[in-house]
């Protein structure tokens, strides 16, 4: 019988309510399901993220894999379609999957070295930057969500969102977000995005220093998939650096860079406004440091 972990159970009944309920639920059985399907041994105790629950597994001929079972929805659902089109390049192998329930058989990372364990945050910075021009250099598969279909309904949702924020400065500036992702929506572009490749999110492996883990993937511009490097072991006086260095290392223009980035701002307001949460005051900084100066004007005499 495997072993639950308490704190799986809450979050899936706070994220997923009934849904997630009835997964946690039928866990066990969909566990021993795919032991029998897949000739697989478990081989330690299970780990768990917020959403997912992975169980170190050994195959029929000795090797070590990871069993990861997980809700099946809009986002899941398109993680073993970026696998397989990054192929083990860069991020982890996917050896197996079950398209009816999102189960999949992954190939087994050191859970015990992750990103998140360098202590110098720049050099991790640096090292999110590279996995990422990696990743994006791919072309988005057929399938995927699209940023220009999710960049709309954010747009379409923004007046009903700033109609619940008490606060005028932050008012005004998710306004200024909304009309930022509003100037770049028209070209939304066609790579395969990460879009959490944060860095307990980036493991160690005896094939490559760093692969990545656990994507939510779409199709868009690189520049949608910064936020997490800007938001991982925030400092506020570190965002301009990160920003820059994260642009320099993919070479994106800055401009279309940051308005996606503030689209992420958006993002994140829309879903703490529908949650019935106060807008974080952390995320609102990192949009005010990212935001160009106002133009100084001149006149006579100035």
């Amino acid at each position: 019988m495997i072993e639950i972990p308490a704190e799986l159970a809450a979050s899936q009944a706070e994220y997923n309510g009934e849904a997630g309920r009835a997964f946690i639920a039928g866990l066990p059985d969909l566990t021993a399901r795919f032991l029998d399907h897949w000739e697989l041994t478990p081989d330690g105790r299970p780990l768990h993220g917020v959403a997912a629950l992975v169980l170190p597994v050994l195959r029929a001929d000795g090797t070590p894999a990871a069993l990861k079972l997980q809700l099946l929805d809009e986002e899941s659902a398109g993680e073993p379609v970026a696998l397989r089109a990054w192929d083990g390049d860069g991020a982890v192998r996917l050896l197996d999957h079950d398209e009816a329930t999102g189960t999949m058989l992954l190939e087994r990372l050191d859970e015990t070295r992750m990103l998140s364990h360098v202590p110098d945050a720049h050099q991790a910075v640096v090292t999110l930057a590279e996995l990422l021009a990696h990743l994006t250099s791919f072309p988005a598969p057929p399938g995927l969500r699209s940023l220009g279909d999710i960049a709309q309904a954010m747009l379409d949702r923004t007046p009903w969102a700033l109609g619940r924020i008490p606060d005028p400065e932050a008012r005004r500036l998710v306004a200024d977000c909304a009309a930022a992702v509003r100037e770049v929506a028209g070209e939304p572009g066609d790579r395969l995005l990460h879009w959490d490749l944060h860095d307990e999110n980036v493991l160690a492996s005896g094939r490559a220093p760093w692969l990545a883990i656990d994507p939510k993937p779409l199709a868009g511009d690189p520049g949608f998939d910064l936020w997490p490097a800007l938001d991982n072991r925030y400092d506020p006086d570190d965002i301009r650096w990160r920003f820059d260095a994260l642009t320099d290392v993919l070479a994106l223009d800055r401009d279309r860079a940051r308005a996606w980035t503030l689209g992420r701002l958006l993002q994140n307001t829309l879903w703490d406004i529908e949650d019935g949460r106060p807008v974080d005051d952390a995320q609102l900084e990192i949009a005010r440091r990212l935001k160009p100066p106002r133009p100084v004007r001149t006149g006579p005499g100035r």
